[in-house]
């Protein structure tokens, strides 16, 4: 069997039918085509998914079931076994990839093997609609992540080995911010870029994660970014230095503790997620 450059890995879970023929359908379309797609049902019991996936006749489809349901930290570690790729790209399953997304990132990463992580822009759609610019270069990347997540993990395309080589993978106790801290234990081992484009079309609604946990994300957010600034003071430092509007400027908490009410990057935001307004300075 030949090796496939890329490894595309999405986990599933009670997902939408028709968000997820979209999501399999955006990858399938590819303008890039030497990827293998391994798609895992952590809802072992939703038949409805399996005659969903079984219905695309492409071999490039690997599709597998857990026996029970194990959560996304233990899903993605069990999928990055999987993999034969070469790279990795991460997908979670109710988005949609743009057709040139793996292109793209293939292309990067052959011409700099220096970076081990490639993300980009998103494309929020659904409750919400505007874009996700996040920074470019490895020094700002690495600036705003003393803050907060400022990698697109759908949208980003890893080298296998940086993973595999260094005994990396997803730590479930910081699940649903299991993404913030895999970015946390790789500044110590490779560099990060962002292309400054839509790579994935981002559904946003009050079924997404981030939403309905957005308590645990951001206590666990917190917690990461205590730990970045302390092995990285130089970055967090260098944050400080930035335009107040690129930062957190207020934060409410209800009882001290459940997140209510932030403003960052000249919004007001609801649970600290949800955007209410966008304000604007004078």
């Amino acid at each position: 069997m030949t090796t496939p450059k890329v490894s595309v890995l999405t986990p599933i879970y009670n997902t939408n039918p028709e968000h997820l023929r979209e999501m399999i359908e955006s990858i399938l379309n590819q303008t890039f085509t030497d990827f293998e797609f391994l798609i895992l049902n952590d809802s072992p019991e939703n038949t409805e998914l399996d005659e969903i996936v079984n219905s695309y006749r492409d071999s490039r489809i690997i599709y597998s079931k857990n026996d029970k349901n194990i959560g996304i930290s233990a899903s993605r570690n069990k999928l990055l076994k999987m993999a034969r790729g070469e790279y990795i790209a991460i997908f979670d399953h109710d988005d949609i990839s743009v057709p040139d997304r793996l292109a793209q990132e293939v292309e990067y990463l052959d011409m700099n093997p220096h970076i081990g992580v490639v993300s980009g822009w998103l494309q929020y759609f659904g409750d919400r609609n505007d874009i996700l610019k996040n920074p470019e270069h490895d020094l700002k990347i690495r600036t705003f992540l003393t803050q907060n997540c400022c990698i697109a993990h759908t949208a980003a395309l890893i080298r296998k080995s940086v993973l595999v080589d260094n005994n990396v993978e997803y730590e479930e106790y910081y699940t649903p911010a299991e993404d913030y801290r895999l970015w946390a234990r790789l500044m110590n081992i490779t560099h990060f870029y962002n292309i400054q484009g839509v790579l994935v079309k981002y559904r946003w609604n009050n079924t997404n994660a981030s939403v309905k946990q957005s308590g645990a994300m951001n206590l666990h957010g917190e917690e990461i970014a205590l730990d970045i600034r302390n092995r990285f003071p130089a970055h967090w430092e260098l944050f400080n230095k930035q335009p107040d509007a690129n930062r957190t400027l207020f934060r409410m908490r209800l009882f001290g503790v459940i997140p209510l009410i932030k403003i960052k990057n000249n919004r007001v935001l609801l649970f600290e997620f949800i955007p209410i307004i966008k304000l604007k300075w004078k």
